[in-house]
């Protein structure tokens, strides 16, 4: 009762990242997933996780929390894959893609994410968590190869390069929760968004030159 006389919630947007690594025939995580992080950044999430959840059984903080896949659109801070290759591929550079180039990730595209916490914060569940993918999932050579294709650009431009440390080979995120609960389902066409998001770029070269000096 106590609870639904607070006139705000605190959401916590978290990572798929925290549930550890799939191999190709794993089933994909969902909110009963045990953690698993591999690396520093997602064991500082996951530890994050833990502690609003913390707040929420001892003070009875009302909390929500969402763990997502991999965003991409515009204005995203060009070290991230996505715009770091669109923008290396403008500037005439080379794409450094990591190892063999066959780990894989799930896409979401940013504006059905945002789509999904706003739902989550107007009607999920006080102390719940919620996992938001899109089903988009590619290698991050095959995620290259559509960047190229879609910039006409020859594959000569990618360069590979060492695997980074604690590189977890796939993640996917099962979002069964959120369409039976709250009727979120992603809009967003990959093909289509990426080269949206291309465009955007392109269009706004002097936001991301000025990130990348």
């Amino acid at each position: 009762d106590d609870i639904k006389k607070v006139a705000f919630r605190f959401h916590h947007i978290s990572t798929d990242e925290v549930f550890g690594a799939l191999d190709l025939d794993d089933q994909k995580f969902n909110e009963t997933t045990p953690y698993d992080p591999r690396s520093p950044y997602s064991a500082s999430k996951a530890a994050s996780d833990h502690l609003v959840r913390a707040y929420w059984h001892t003070y009875k903080l009302p909390i929500t929390i969402s763990n997502c896949t991999n965003n991409y659109g515009p204005y995203q801070y060009p070290e991230k894959v996505i715009p770091l290759f669109i923008t290396n591929l403008l500037e005439g550079k080379k794409v450094p893609l990591y190892g063999d180039g066959k780990n894989i990730r799930e896409w979401i595209y940013v504006d059905d994410h945002n789509k999904g916490v706003e739902i989550i914060v107007k009607k999920g569940r006080i102390g719940e968590t919620y996992c938001l993918g899109s089903g988009e999932e590619k290698n991050n050579l095959e995620l290259t190869n559509i960047i190229l294709q879609s910039m006409n650009i020859s594959q000569e431009m990618i360069e590979y390069v060492a695997d980074r440390p604690g590189h977890d080979f796939r993640y996917a995120m099962d979002c069964t929760k959120m369409k039976n609960e709250l009727g979120w389902e992603p809009e967003a066409n990959f093909e289509e968004r990426i080269k949206e998001t291309i465009k955007w770029y392109q269009e706004n070269e002097e936001w991301w030159r000025a990130l990348k000096r």
